[in-house]
């Protein structure tokens, strides 16, 4: 390793203490004197001059500056530290992001299945903005995926960072001939194979990485050309105890044949649902267990005395609120009763039952996580609903449940939409939010009346 260069790096950017270190650069943390502000510089190892180093250097900082994501570490500033007359440093600027990589992390021990989607879910929404650009990583591993911690009331956030092999597939390998670019543990086979790679590449990357988040083990382990050449082989091995979306997402993602993967999109979307239902199903298990007992949940529905109740406006402004997060044009409080869905708030919606059959919210309470039709027209669960396929055109439904103290799903707080939707986990977030608000709201009424002489 190079020693740490002295003095002020193009006039403002002061290194402080190392960060990292690998074979072709070094990550300090700094202060830009300038603007006050501390920054991450990545500097490249001094050498004399040599054109294969430059092209290197040079490709990563064109990589860099083309993009913009959140999922990606953000490029500020680039420059050439003159090391001595003949030796040349550049230097990348980029946002310093706090906290620990995904290497680091699974030392420290398990993670949840639920943080576990939402990483996922990050690198596979940087990923297929990255693609949508002609780029591909070509080098995904836990050691380049960083986990920021902006707040303790936010989630921690993956963001990709060292595009230093990256490459747009129209331009010339950086490698020697015959060389795999990439690190040898996270290859995808067509890489250990020499040949050229594609986006299915980092898909299959990724899926390393996600299994590895789970068994906290490096799936091709060794040298470097045993390793390499193992997935060659053999496919990776998925546990038994994983749940089947997870099974399925990761068998697919990790085909030998680049062919048979899903599009990085599909990935996003599969994830997508993943981080929705492990959500509520961490919110659920903050609670008491769910209960499907049908008559003790009429119960808990007639204890608070909510169906014959009049219309609310402190759930309309719920509804309504609901409403506008989501951009659609119905939101709804509902109550399900034995054969009827009652709307005690119907934003956007001139109706105040429907029977309980073809009505969404019906299934929804059968679940204990969100329910969540993107597009009720290629839906199954949806497809012949008589709301979807008759005259009222329902194509987007999402709902959470309005769940008790003791677990038991009273009815839902719904939005709908004429139009195929999709929705993020922070959206999914917000409407349970929302209905807990509505319980909160029910549960105060009750104790109310209670105390009422």
């Amino acid at each position: 390793m190079t020693a740490k260069p002295a003095g002020l790096l193009g006039e403002r950017y002061r290194l402080k203490e190392l960060i990292g270190s690998g074979g072709m650069a070094s990550v300090y943390r700094a202060a830009d004197e300038r603007l006050g502000r501390e920054v991450a510089i990545k500097v490249f190892h001094t050498s004399a001059i040599d054109q294969g180093d430059i092209a290197r250097q040079q490709a990563e900082t064109n990589v860099l500056a083309s993009l913009n994501h959140h999922s990606l570490v953000t490029l500020l500033d680039v420059g050439v530290h003159r090391a001595s007359s003949d030796r040349r440093q550049i230097y990348l600027v980029m946002e310093l992001v706090d906290g620990v990589d995904l290497r680091e992390r699974l030392l420290q021990g398990a993670i949840s299945a639920r943080h576990i989607a939402q990483i996922g879910y990050d690198l596979a929404e940087g990923l297929e903005y990255i693609h949508g650009r002609g780029v591909v990583h070509r080098d995904i591993k836990p050691a380049n995926i960083l986990l920021a911690q902006y707040s303790t009331q936010l989630r921690t956030r993956a963001k990709l960072t060292d595009f230093g092999i990256a490459l747009y597939p129209s331009s010339e390998r950086l490698t020697d001939d015959g060389m795999t670019s990439g690190t040898a543990a996270y290859l995808s086979p067509e890489q250990a194979k020499g040949e050229d790679v594609g986006p299915p590449s980092d898909v299959y990357s990724l899926g390393l990485v996600l299994l590895e988040c789970f068994t906290r083990e490096v799936e091709f382990q060794g040298q470097p050309v045993p390793a390499a050449l193992a997935r060659l082989l053999r496919d990776p091995v998925i546990p038994e105890s994983l749940a089947p979306p997870w099974r399925d997402l990761l068998v697919s993602m990790l085909m030998r044949e680049p062919e048979l993967r899903p599009p990085v999109g599909e990935v996003v979307l599969a994830i997508r649902q993943t981080v929705i239902a492990e959500t509520g199903r961490h919110r659920a298990d903050e609670t008491r267990p769910f209960s499907t007992d049908e008559v003790a949940r009429m119960s808990e529905v007639h204890r608070l005395d909510i169906l014959d109740t009049p219309a609310d406006g402190a759930f309309d402004r719920i509804a309504a609120l609901a409403a506008r997060i989501f951009g659609v044009p119905i939101a709804i409080v509902s109550i399900v009763d034995h054969d009827r869905i009652w709307f005690k708030s119907h934003h956007g919606l001139d109706l105040e039952q429907i029977p309980r059959d073809p009505g969404l919210c019906a299934s929804a309470i059968m679940s204990d996580v969100p329910w969540v039709v993107e597009d009720a027209r290629t839906d199954p669960r949806a497809l012949a609903n008589p709301l979807v396929a008759g005259e009222f055109g329902l194509q987007f439904y999402a709902g959470v449940p309005l769940t008790t103290r003791d677990g038991h799903n009273l009815g839902t707080l719904c939005v709908l939409d004429f139009e195929p939707r999709t929705v993020t986990p922070d959206e999914i977030t917000t409407l349970e939010d929302l209905a807990s608000v509505v319980m909160n709201e029910l549960e105060l009424r009750l104790e109310s009346r209670r105390a009422a002489p």
